[in-house]
């Protein structure tokens, strides 16, 4: 595994990456540790709603359980209350339900730091058929793969490696959503966050 820089860039496998072997399509993107993360937490919230499909807010919720102390400096001290509400609100949950989010995410966080990655195992045994992306949420991770500041090198071609940032930009400029619209509204610096994912674009590793 080869580290890439930022805070959120180490990098993992994730949604959109089969393995390219056996004749399966090769992968499309890969993600970094705190998106992994993220994505198995999403997973949990549609399994809760026994919901067949993974959809953004599931995804904008993962985000904000794992890394919402990165995730908070892209909006000012006196708004991120605010954006809280709004974004439990987004995503449907309860502040009991969120918090008891909160709880297991840090308590299997600590499991993993203490015996290895293996974070919600116990979820996967019960998810028998785990829900996939949904046709928005694979359509912002598509957007996504265009501008990840990062990328895997192969002997055939460069992988981009999404991160928390280029995810979040994703949905931000998915125009004519609901989401984006409220994001849009809180406050999000997103002449920040754009620098921060384009400029400087990284140029694949060899």
């Amino acid at each position: 595994m080869r580290p890439f820089g930022g805070k959120d860039s180490t990098r993992a496998p994730g949604a959109g990456e089969a393995q390219a072997s056996g004749g399966e399509p090769a992968p499309s993107h890969r993600l970094t540790l705190e998106l992994q993360r993220t994505e198995k937490l999403a997973a949990m919230l549609a399994h809760s709603r026994s919901s067949p499909a993974i959809e953004i807010s599931d995804y904008l919720a993962g985000m904000y359980i794992c890394n919402w102390e990165h995730l908070s400096e892209y909006w000012a001290d006196h708004n991120r209350e605010e954006v809280e509400g709004l974004l439990r609100s987004i995503c449907s949950i309860s502040p009991q339900r969120w918090h008891s989010w909160i709880e297991l995410y840090d308590r299997q966080h600590r499991e993993e730091e203490a015996h290895g990655w293996h974070l919600f195992r116990r979820q996967k045994k019960i998810a028998h058929s785990p829900p996939q992306p949904s046709a928005a949420l694979l359509a912002v991770l598509k957007q996504a793969e265009q501008i990840a500041p990062s990328y895997d090198r192969t002997e055939q071609r460069s992988i981009p490696i999404l991160n928390t940032e280029c995810v979040l930009l994703s949905i931000v400029r998915n125009l004519g959503s609901e989401i984006s619209r409220k994001l849009a509204l809180t406050g999000l610096d997103i002449a920040r966050l754009e620098r921060e994912v384009l400029l400087p674009r990284r140029r694949p590793r060899t």
